[in-house]
């Protein structure tokens, strides 16, 4: 019986340790219950495997300024700082960290030497004055944040009350920046030149806000809420207009160098897919866009009412727009990113500053060499809150329409056969190069369009002739808006701009004036 107990005390033995070797090998082979059943407060090798896997476990860091519009991502994130309770973790293995840097400068040093691996202080606008040197980089454009919707305003001092008023002031504006953009898109409205006017540099918003409240300038281009501060602390003044009228000029875009895309490829496709669910999720939900104010008010170090304000100064955008941005389909008629991008090289390339230098020499890099759509192409998201917004809705407009102050009026001579109110190719032509891209851009503003005679022929049969032509011109445009949107008015030889005692002259009175009202 001894010798047995001893026998089976070593057999016993024996299988207590055949069961602990292999529990220790079932463990090394499954080491995330190995971290359950002996938390060690390290991540387990599985969790490291998952994060290889999805988002490399490597942190993003992503600069922003104080702007509401990237309340979608930082919405998405849960706050400033990368965090694995993150959707962006939860959801796609990665961390993400946004770092508040509102000095211009200092937000494209930090760019350039890799201190954030994504810029969001950028404009794609105004983007075409700095391309030129940061070349070096390869900077993409990996999607479109926002469009501004009220973020950026001119004001005006009392006796002020259209574009063409401006000439002989003085403006406030910080140049080469989105607020740079309006003016010039206002101007060209208005038909202002740059040299009717005395422009007086700033280097932010702010700075322009200052001066206007001082009263050393006439008009200022400044940044919301400073518009309606400025508003109430100057008798008589008021908003000229805001993006929430010109609400296609100013588009916020996610900047990141080539290297960049190429290393962090994976986690910047996270990154922009999460936007986009946090903007679309906004777009759709009060609650969201609530509790996106107060994550931001706590990073921006601002009070929560102001930033339920700047998020609702701005469209975030979905996937349908960025779809739209990019021009996925090529078909797209509204305002692209090349569209916007060439427009304002154009512009600015015919600026010049107080120095009489133009701000941009030479040629930018084409549009295709910025752009990189590829996260935007292969987005799987659906669902109604990531819908292109889609085109503005007007209901019909009244009798007091025709005769409402404009803040702005082009001037477009269109020629009509002698008798007719048919647009010939030509007509149509001259349409699109002079004024369709400021209907694009202002599209949530109505516009009046009103035909104009000379004084050859019956008063009656001048008037009926005109109205029809504006007509025909409004029928054009409704293939790209709302028909709903346009005042027509037929004025006959009533406005005339120049004498019809010469053929020149009554060629210029044959004209159709296309007026924006900020209605």
């Amino acid at each position: 019986m001894n010798r047995l107990t001893v026998l089976s005390k070593i057999l016993g033995g024996l299988a207590i340790v055949g069961i602990l070797v292999a529990a220790l090998y079932y463990l090394g082979k499954n080491p995330d219950i190995a971290e359950k059943i002996a938390p060690t407060g390290k991540p387990s090798v599985g969790q490291v495997q998952k994060e290889a896997k999805v988002g490399r476990g490597e942190k993003l860091i992503v600069g922003i300024n104080t702007w509401g519009g990237f309340a979608g991502a930082v919405y998405f994130n849960g706050g400033f700082k990368a965090s694995k309770e993150s959707k962006f973790f939860t959801e796609y293995g990665q961390l993400v960290e946004f770092k508040l840097i509102d000095d211009f400068n200092a937000s494209r040093e930090a760019w350039k030497s890799g201190d954030i691996d994504v810029l969001g202080f950028c404009t794609i606008d105004a983007f075409t004055t700095e391309i030129n040197g940061l070349k070096q980089f390869e900077p993409q454009v990996i999607g479109q944040i926002d469009w501004s919707r009220g973020g950026d305003a001119i004001v005006v001092r009392r006796g002020i009350n259209q574009i063409a008023d401006l000439k002989g002031k003085k403006i406030a504006v910080a140049p080469m920046t989105p607020s740079h953009t309006l003016l010039l898109w206002l101007m060209d409205a208005g038909e202002v030149g740059w040299d009717d006017v005395q422009i007086i540099p700033v280097a932010n918003g702010i700075d322009a806000a200052d001066l206007f409240k001082k009263q050393q300038v006439d008009a200022a281009v400044v940044w919301s809420p400073d518009d309606q501060d400025c508003v109430a602390k100057i008798e008589g003044s008021k908003v000229l207009v805001s993006t929430k009228k010109a609400s296609h000029i100013i588009a916020d875009v996610w900047l990141a160098k080539k290297a960049t895309v190429e290393e962090k490829h994976d986690a910047l496709k996270a990154f922009v897919e999460g936007t986009l669910k946090g903007n679309g999720t906004i777009n759709a939900n009060a609650n969201a866009r609530k509790e996106a104010a107060t994550l931001l008010a706590d990073g921006f170090n601002q009070p929560v009412d102001f930033c339920v304000t700047a998020i609702s100064n701005a469209r975030l955008a979905t996937l349908g727009d960025n779809q739209d941005f990019f021009d996925i389909n090529g078909t797209f008629a509204g305002v692209s990113g090349e569209k916007l991008y060439t427009k304002m090289a154009q512009a600015f390339a015919r600026t010049k500053d107080n120095q009489g230098q133009y701000y941009i020499t030479g040629s930018v890099p084409p549009w295709r060499s910025i752009a990189y759509p590829a996260f935007i192409r292969s987005s799987t998201l659906v669902g109604p809150e990531q819908a292109a917004e889609g085109g503005a809705k007007f209901a019909a407009p009244t009798p007091e329409l025709a005769t409402v102050p404009a803040i702005s009026t082009k001037k477009v001579t269109i020629e009509f056969p002698s008798g007719s109110s048919a647009l010939t190719d030509e007509a149509k032509t001259k349409i699109d190069i002079e004024f369709l891209d400021l209907a694009k851009g202002f599209r949530e503003a109505r516009i009046r369009i009103e035909g104009n005679t000379d004084n050859v022929g019956s008063y009656e049969m001048n008037k009926e002739l005109s109205r029809k032509r504006a007509l025909a011109v409004a029928g054009y445009l409704a293939q790209w808006f709302d028909r709903n949107r346009f005042v027509v008015v037929g004025n006959g030889p009533d406005k005339p701009v120049a004498e019809n005692t010469t053929p020149e002259g009554r060629q210029r009175n044959r004209r159709t004036d296309f007026e924006i009202l900020n209605q």
